[in-house]
């Protein structure tokens, strides 16, 4: 289990920022539309998606961006369950979350049957297998024995927390992605995009969300 939980401000009373990090958790811009643009269409989802899908992700958080893949899941007609595993360093509190997803009455119906199963760790809602592994990425990453078919990459800022940024880490996403998989991430940071290569992604970089220029896509020929 994880040492610390997420200690948390809140901006405008509703986005939550790390206190750790002095990053917000979402987009203050709309987190939902970003997720969507950054995660989703990133990983070229939801046409991709086929039965035994499987995701993985750095960065749990508020839960937005696997409440807003698996709506998508279920809105595209799959009904067996999405495989979605989280490595999350400082796991935030279930009212926490609650809070935080009031911002995105669209995902209501989706944080609501999240929410009232969620007690930490793994979560079957039958159309959404989770599990969230507590602890320092650099070290439970490398002892997962999974893959995955997606990766959303969303540790807080490189400039902030370049400890789920650095080049190993990438080697590890890279180890444990499927043959064809890929990789999406709201940063275009450099050493980001170089460690991705390094680690055997092809990687492009595309328009960001907001604000945000640009992004990176990878792939895993």
């Amino acid at each position: 289990m994880a040492d610390q939980r997420a200690e948390l401000t809140w901006r405008d009373g509703q986005i939550p920022v790390s206190d750790r990090f002095d990053d917000p958790y979402f987009s203050l811009q709309n987190g939902l539309e970003e997720t969507r643009h950054v995660f989703l269409a990133g990983n070229d989802l939801p046409a991709r998606f086929a039965p035994r899908f499987r995701i993985a992700e750095l960065g749990f958080g508020t839960g937005l961006n696997m409440l807003t893949v698996w709506s998508a899941w279920e809105i595209s007609g799959q009904t067996t369950p999405l495989s979605f595993t989280s490595f999350e360093a400082y796991p935030m509190g279930r009212d926490d979350m609650a809070r935080a997803l009031d911002a995105f009455p669209d995902l209501t119906p989706w944080a609501e049957r999240f929410l009232s199963a969620w007690q930490g760790g793994a979560c079957d809602l039958s159309t959404l297998r989770l599990e969230v592994i507590e602890g320092d990425a650099r070290k439970t990453l490398p002892a997962w024995s999974g893959q995955a078919d997606a990766w959303f990459l969303d540790g807080f800022s490189p400039a902030k927390n370049p400890e789920l940024w650095g080049s190993d880490l990438m080697q590890q996403v890279a180890d444990h992605t499927a043959k064809g998989g890929t990789a999406a991430t709201y940063t275009a940071a450099g050493f980001v995009r170089r460690g991705l290569a390094d680690a055997g992604f092809t990687v492009a970089r595309a328009p960001g969300y907001g604000r945000k220029r640009h992004m990176t896509r990878a792939v895993k020929e």
